[in-house]
Formats: structure tokens, C-alpha cells, sequence
């Protein structure tokens, strides 16, 4: 089990970052501002809650089946094509957990700390990909503290600071020596970490007393992620530069009467900030490795309803839509065989007290037949490899809120 989580948002991101959320498939989440995971949704909705101290605790597991069908891979040279490796998905566990505090009935202080990008996918050692990758786990853990501003009845305001400690482990296969009667493969290895830094807006408007809309945004993050590349039995020291995406997302909460809540939003995320991993030499400068992405820019859309079926309980269900940054093909990759995908949620809040309540949510992620036409090493001549991945993610969620 992983805390890694498997990519359950476009690329690489994580839309995992409540217990409640699941319920509705995130839809208007930057809008909702029930508990203190608003925070990273959106900062400003730290003022909607009630005055004094708000703690919520989340954790998600997630099961996600990856399961790749060969259809026409060519050899490398002289080595046997291989095997579809396996499972390459697995279980991953998703912690979060959020605090929010009343400075004054208009100002609001908070801290969140959450995962914000994550993927592990692992192949077998003689999977027909192995020489593009075997393993490839990438983790992030953003602490983010933030402020709000009730500037009036209608407009309130929010900012944060985003702190990400950001580790990537990948690993491949490559041809050791091809001399009869064994043919041997070894494994490279390029693992390293980086801190960054961003941050984040949020405004909320009470446009009626039924109608609210919330718009946020998250910055990019500058990393240089340094570490070894370890290459035939030697240790080089490496770097890979990334900047993570910025994201844009505009939501709407309408209240259709005393129990009916009606969501909705759309997001943008800036893939395209992040063209290729290149690995270099931190001695000389050299390249060590290319891998092109070809990402491009991707949008999400969701919809969701919350019905409070009675004082204690809050009934929950949504549908979203989630474009993958990866639409070619050739583009591609064993490592994040991503494609666009679609959620259904359903969930409830349960009041345990007064002070007390707690989120329950599944949701299953639906992806659309991904296909690969990729060579190796960007060298057609060395080998492509052709085939299919089938992936679905099953996700079930729980949050535990308390205010004092």
C-alpha cells in the first residue's frame, strides 16, 4: 500500500483532498464551504463557517486496476518482446486534514495539509514496456497555510501559501548485455525530492441568499528535483526541473429550497507548463534522459446535488468530467497511462453531536480506453511499443469534523 495515491484527476494530480468531496464528485467544491477543508477548495469559504475552532480529519482509499493488452509490440534488438506485466495499479491510502480558527467575526486563519499530485504504477520486470518503465511513484505533500477576509455580507476573500515537498522514484529496465545463451536486462533508477512554493486565491459571492458563486486559483510550483541516477551500476548525481500546473476553477452553489443544494463547476489545469522530463547531470550538464509528455492544457466539468434528508442527515451524489493531458497516442507513456475519465459519486453526512459530524463517500472513476504507440528512447528504430491500457479506480472515503 502506497500513500502515493494513483492519480485519480488529470496527469498526475490528486482530487482527493476531503472525505466529503467524494460524495458529490468534487462538483462546486470551490463554492461548498461546509468544514474546514475549504481551505484548499477555497480559503475565502473559511469565513462562512461558524465562529471559534474547525477541524476535519479525511483519509481515502483508493483501488484502481491498470491492466495493459499488447497489440503488436515490436523486440529491442535481439531481447524477447516480454510479457503485459501484470497489475499495474494497487491500493494507495489519501490523508488530509485541515484546521481553521475565528481571529475576528471577519478575519479567519487556517492551516490544511494535504497530497496534491500522486502516482504509482508498477510493471513487472519483463513487462513488453519495461525498457520505457517499471515503477514510477511520484508524491507531493502540500502544507498550506491561509487567511480570509469577510469583506461584506457579499464578498469575502481569501489567500494561502503553498509549501510542497515533492519526491519522485523511476525506475526502467535496460539491456546489460545480449550475449548467448542469457540475454540479461538491468534496472535504472532516477530518484531525488525538491521543496517548492506557490500559492492561492479564492473570493466567494453571496449573490443571493440562495445563490453563491466561488472562483479560485493555484499557482504553478518551481521544482528542481535533485537526487542520483543510477545507470549501470553507478550513482550520477541528477536533477529533473518541473513546474507544476496552475489551475483555474469557477463554482456555483444554489439552494433550490431549505434542503436542496444544487453544484456545479469547471476547472482548468495548465499541463502544458510541464513538456518532457529531462534528467541531467548536475556535474556536467548533460542529458541523461528525455522522456517527452506532449502535455496539453485540460479542463473539468461537475455537476452534484446534497439533499438534507432530515436535521442530522445530508445526502450526497455527483457526476464529473475530467480531460486527460495526454491525447496522443504516441504521447503516451507506460509510466502514467493517462485518459480522459468521468466520476460517479454518492455519500452523506451523518451529525454525531452538535459539534460533531462525519462524511462518508464512494466514488467510481470510469477512464476511456487508453492507447500507446510509443518508441522507446524516442528511437522508432530501437522499438515501439503498441497496445491498450484499461484502467478503473474505486474510491471510498471518510471525514471526521469537529468545531469548539
Amino acid at each position: 500500500m502506497s500513500i502515493t495515491g494513483g492519480a485519480t484527476a488529470a496527469g498526475f494530480a490528486l482530487q482527493n483532498q476531503n472525505g466529503a468531496g467524494t460524495g458529490y464528485a468534487y462538483a462546486g467544491a470551490a463554492a461548498v464551504a461546509q468544514d474546514a477543508s475549504t481551505i484548499y477548495f477555497n480559503p475565502a469559504g473559511m469565513t462562512y463557517l461558524a465562529p471559534g475552532h474547525h477541524i476535519s480529519g479525511a483519509g481515502s482509499l483508493l483501488a484502481r486496476s491498470l491492466k495493459f493488452k499488447d497489440t503488436g509490440s515490436d523486440p529491442l534488438l535481439v531481447y524477447p518482446v516480454g510479457d503485459n506485466g501484470g497489475q499495474g495499479g494497487g491500493w494507495a491510502a489519501v490523508p488530509a486534514v485541515y484546521w481553521s480558527m475565528a481571529i475576528t467575526p471577519a478575519i479567519r486563519a487556517g492551516l490544511g495539509i494535504s497530497p496534491t499530485f500522486g502516482n504509482a504504477t508498477e510493471w513487472s520486470n519483463t513487462f513488453v514496456g519495461r525498457y520505457q518503465g517499471i515503477h514510477s511513484e511520484i508524491s507531493s505533500i502540500n502544507a498550506n497555510p491561509s487567511i480570509a477576509w469577510r469583506v461584506n455580507d457579499m464578498i469575502s476573500l481569501g489567500a494561502g501559501l503553498n509549501v510542497v515537498r515533492f519526491d519522485a522514484d523511476l525506475r526502467s529496465m535496460t539491456p546489460a548485455t545480449s550475449m548467448l545463451p542469457a540475454r540479461v536486462d538491468a534496472q535504472t533508477r532516477v530518484k531525488g525530492d525538491d521543496i517548492g512554493f506557490g500559492y492561492n486565491l479564492g473570493a466567494m459571492f453571496q449573490l443571493t441568499p440562495a445563490t453563491r458563486i466561488g472562483l479560485t486559483y493555484r499557482s504553478t510550483i518551481d521544482l528542481k528535483v535533485r537526487g542520483d541516477a543510477e545507470i549501470a551500476g553507478n550513482k550520477i548525481p541528477a536533477s529533473v526541473s518541473a513546474e507544476l500546473p496552475n489551475t483555474v476553477s469557477a463554482a456555483v452553489s444554489h439552494m433550490v429550497n431549505d434542503r436542496l443544494q444544487l453544484l456545479g463547476d469547471f476547472t482548468w489545469m495548465g499541463w502544458s507548463h510541464i513538456p518532457a522530463l529531462s534528467v541531467q547531470s548536475r556535474a556536467t550538464g548533460s542529458v541523461l534522459s528525455l522522456e517527452p509528455l506532449g502535455f496539453k492544457d485540460t479542463y473539468r466539468v461537475g455537476v452534484g446535488t446534497q439533499y438534507q434528508y432530515s436535521d442530522t442527515l445530508r445526502l450526497r451524489a455527483g457526476f464529473a468530467w475530467d480531460q486527460s493531458p495526454t491525447q496522443k497516442a504516441a504521447d503516451r507513456t507506460v509510466r502514467l497511462p493517462d485518459s480522459d475519465r468521468f466520476w460517479l459519486g454518492v455519500g452523506v453526512n451523518q451529525k454525531i453531536s452538535k459539534k460533531t459530524s462525519i462524511d462518508l463517500g464512494y466514488a467510481h472513476i470510469f477512464f476511456d480506453s487508453a492507447e500507446i504507440n510509443r518508441p522507446t528512447n524516442n528511437n522508432p528504430a530501437l522499438q515501439i511499443v503498441r497496445g491498450s491500457f484499461n484502467t478503473s479506480v474505486h474510491i471510498l472515503s471518510v471525514q471526521l469534523n469537529h468545531q469548539f
